[in-house]
């Protein structure tokens, strides 16, 4: 899964805890990385029902607050989010260029 909002692919940090953030778009886990992780970047997150606070994860279909501790199928939706459909995009394209590259023998 890429960056939510660069594409950016994630990497294992060399050592202690990932500076990527973890997030929900639309009611599906997105990924935000640390560079894109600047003023206004929660603006079209999910909110969370409850509290308002975008600290949301997505685990076995559920949507929880890392904040209040609310849970349920989904935040807030932001208004005209449509993030991950995009990312899915961006992934599909990602994967045939690929498979391109490995079939014409280049990679």
């Amino acid at each position: 899964m890429g960056c939510h909002t660069c594409g950016r692919r994630q990497v294992d940090p060399d050592s202690g805890p990932s500076a990527w953030r973890r997030a929900v778009v639309a009611g599906e886990q997105v990924l935000v990385c640390p560079d894109c992780q600047v003023e206004g970047w929660t603006d079209g997150l999910d909110r969370c029902r409850s509290c308002g606070s975008t600290v949301l994860v997505k685990r076995l279909g559920e949507v929880s607050c890392r904040t209040c501790g609310a849970a349920g199928d989904g935040g807030q939706p932001a208004e005209g989010s449509s993030a991950p459909s995009a990312a899915r995009e961006t992934l599909a394209d990602d994967v045939a260029a690929a498979l391109e590259r490995v079939l014409r023998g280049e990679g």
